[in-house]
């Protein structure tokens, strides 16, 4: 028999509101998980507020999920009741495809699952993690290491490894100089991962405000963009540019900054085409590219990562009654870095 959870609902884009979800019986192969923190992700603005085509009302969105599982399928072998378990930005794929198979299931050619907005295998609305539980299939299902706080382990479900994947599919390391523009969700984990990693860090940041936090964070170097000097200083400086902001950038004026054969990666996502000279690319035999979430294991190597060396995401803890206002704290940029939810609070 399906279970009742409490939830917020988004019912229309104006606000999100109390309210009771069904969640089903975990099949065989799935595991039902008690949410005790979820963490607020600037793409739960977008869809609650209807800023993105598709949205399906209601909806309860969050894909920063962290708790304990409570119930399992009789098939089920990777997770056990108690275990400490997290869910990201995709619940499913079709497993069957190339990159499926080769463990890239976010690049999954028949689309992955996402977590709350999209039409699950049983033909019912997928509802995330704004909610007291949830039900996934074992294989989607993250374990969350000890080391690490629920709170603070919940946004690395998916600010953590969208930072993660690319820095170590582009090298991060000893002797690479990599730079993260913007100091938010994304970009303070960007930081914290890539010092972790041995990489020359540098953080990109409109003003000089978060300058502090920045070196505290681990990075080694900051600097304003505001500053039109910047570009003469830090020309061909870098190997590896991240940007993490959703606004419009210059993308010559980012590429100029890169050593020969660096790459720019967008993992922020501007709402409009960018443009830029071919020349900034073939001048230096730059590379520009875009990068989404991890597959289960990056995302699971990068949880053991971030527990063996103390790494979890700044959070505020809000009550559930406190997320309207987040929302637009989120969009002021007033949060130091990640709101998270405290699931009993629904």
């Amino acid at each position: 028999m399906p279970t009742v959870a409490k939830a917020y609902v988004a019912t229309s884009a104006t606000e999100l509101r109390p309210g009771l979800i069904e969640r089903r019986e975990p099949g065989e192969f799935e595991v039902r998980i008690s949410i005790k923190f979820t963490g607020i992700c600037h793409s739960d603005i977008h869809t609650a507020r209807g800023d993105w085509a598709g949205v399906k009302y209601p909806v309860v969105v969050g894909h920063e999920i962290a708790g304990v599982v409570e119930a399992v399928g009789a098939k089920v072998t990777r997770h056990a009741i108690g275990d400490r378990v997290g869910v990201g930005c995709f619940v499913d794929s079709c497993r069957e495809c190339v990159n499926c198979l080769a463990g890239e299931e976010q690049y999954c050619l028949s689309g992955s699952l996402s977590t709350y907005n999209s039409t699950g295998r049983d033909g019912l609305p997928t509802a995330g993690g704004y909610s007291t539980s949830i039900v996934v299939d074992e294989n989607y299902v993250l374990r969350i290491p000890e080391g690490i706080s629920l709170e603070a382990a919940a946004p690395l479900l998916c600010a953590g490894i969208t930072m993660y994947s690319p820095l170590r599919t582009w090298g991060a390391g000893p002797g690479k100089r990599v730079a993260i523009i913007g100091l938010g969700g994304l970009g303070h984990m960007g930081v914290k991962i890539a010092s972790a990693l041995g990489a020359d860090v540098s953080v990109l940041s409109q003003s000089l405000k978060k300058q502090e936090d920045a070196f505290r964070l681990g990075a080694n170097g900051y600097y304003a963009t505001s500053d039109p000097g910047v570009v003469d200083v830090l020309s061909g400086h870098f190997d590896l540019v991240i940007n993490t902001v959703s606004a419009d950038i210059d993308v010559d004026r980012y590429l100029s900054l890169l050593a020969v054969d660096g790459a720019l990666i967008m993992v922020g996502l501007p709402s409009e085409p960018v443009t830029l000279r071919v020349w900034s690319l073939a001048g230096s035999r730059r590379t520009l590219a875009g990068s989404k979430l991890g597959g289960i294991a990056q995302t699971q190597e990068m949880l053991e990562f971030c527990a063996a060396r103390g790494l979890g995401a700044d959070v505020e803890v809000i009550s559930a009654d406190k997320i309207n206002d987040a929302f637009d704290r989120v969009i002021a940029s007033d949060v130091r870095y990640r709101f998270v939810v405290d699931a009993s609070t629904f």
